[in-house]
């Protein structure tokens, strides 16, 4: 893998090209990253990118003339992450994300990576975590077919049979039944960028990507059109 970097997906709209014909795309506000730890062979094993992205606040907590303690901001960066940051000389990060270069080497600490890294026709993979659609039945969670809608029928919306009585006298593992929908983590391969707004850091991929508006998504180098290159 050669390029990658962390974007919020802001929504999905619809572009013209010059002849006229109409995209869907999704809009990412991809970086600016910043490189927070740089890992070395030598030192770690591997050769890899630690990059942070989206601003976050220290964690404030203060106390009284009584040695009471009151915590003002919770949910801040801590102490220990504090120094980590401190050490690459950026401000605390809210998402933390690493990568596996093979340049590593040639990254530096506080370095910043942005959206023109990435042009209009370059291939990538989108990783993001899915919407939760929480409990649902299987028709909407697995697509299936309903039963007759007669009113004689008892049979609407349920699964359908489980299996059979004596022989598995089981269910097999991967039944599609109902339960938990969404909130997983998905990657959408070989999507194409139509195009880049490097001032604004913006990236129009065409189609679809997993996960709500404001959702951290993860933009690396398409793996298929890279061994297609090879």
């Amino acid at each position: 893998m050669k390029k990658a970097i962390l974007a919020t997906k802001v929504g999905m709209t619809q572009i013209f090209n010059e002849n006229g014909v109409l995209t869907p795309v999704t809009v990412l506000q991809a970086g600016p990253c910043y490189v927070t730890q740089v890992k070395t062979v030598d030192n770690d094993g591997y050769s890899a990118v630690q990059v942070g992205f989206v601003d976050k606040k220290d964690k404030v907590i203060t106390r009284d003339a009584a040695g009471n303690k009151e915590v003002k901001r919770a949910h801040g960066v801590n102490k220990p992450l504090q120094g980590h940051f401190a050490k690459a000389g950026v401000s605390g990060k809210r998402y933390l994300k690493e990568f596996k270069f093979e340049n590593a080497e040639e990254y530096t600490l506080g370095q910043e990576i942005k959206a023109d890294i990435f042009a209009a026709g370059d291939k990538i993979d989108a990783t993001g975590t899915t919407k939760g659609k929480g409990f649902q039945g299987a028709i909407k969670r697995h697509g299936l077919h309903r039963g007759p809608m007669g009113h004689g029928s008892k049979f609407h919306r349920h699964a359908g049979s489980n299996g059979a009585c004596s022989d598995p006298s089981r269910v097999f593992k991967g039944k599609k039944m109902p339960g938990q929908m969404g909130g997983v983590q998905r990657t959408i391969q070989n999507l194409e960028i139509v195009r880049v707004d490097a001032d604004k850091n913006l990236i129009l991929v065409k189609g679809a990507v997993p996960g709500p508006k404001k959702a951290c998504i993860v933009i690396k180098e398409s793996v298929k059109s890279a061994s297609k290159a090879e």
